[in-house]
């Protein structure tokens, strides 16, 4: 059964989740692996610290998510196609294993903070 998600142990689920799909998409996890070469035990942690503030506001995050995109853009540029579905597969990992409102909240402030990221990374 489905439940909200009520905890740091829940974030991680849903963060290992999401990260699970995004190696191996077709569509963006080129942009992990072949652009990014992302050091996935640096950053799983970040994004656990990333989610966790973003849903439960304690603070623990410190980076700077704009300067991470524009760089990734301007080795490889993204497209709105690249925010779009970034959006869906995590709208859909969240969907697979949570339901309430703060499954709800994550996706609202996911779509928000994607939008905000396409605009400022695409307006260059």
């Amino acid at each position: 059964m489905k439940t909200d998600i009520r905890n740091r142990k829940d974030i991680e689920k849903l963060v290992n989740s999401f990260y699970e799909k995004i190696k191996t998409d077709a569509v963006i996890g080129y942009l992990f692996s072949d652009v990014a070469n992302v050091n996935w035990e640096k950053h799983l942690p970040t994004m656990y610290n990333f989610w966790e503030n973003i849903l439960f506001y304690t603070g623990n995050y410190n980076g700077s998510p704009m300067v991470v995109h524009k760089d990734l853009h301007e080795k490889s540029p993204l497209n709105p196609k690249h925010f779009k579905h970034w959006n869906k597969l995590f709208e859909e990992t969240v969907d697979k294993s949570f339901v309430g409102p703060k499954a709800e909240e994550i996706k609202n402030r996911a779509m928000n903070i994607s939008a905000v990221l396409m605009s400022k990374t695409l307006a260059q």
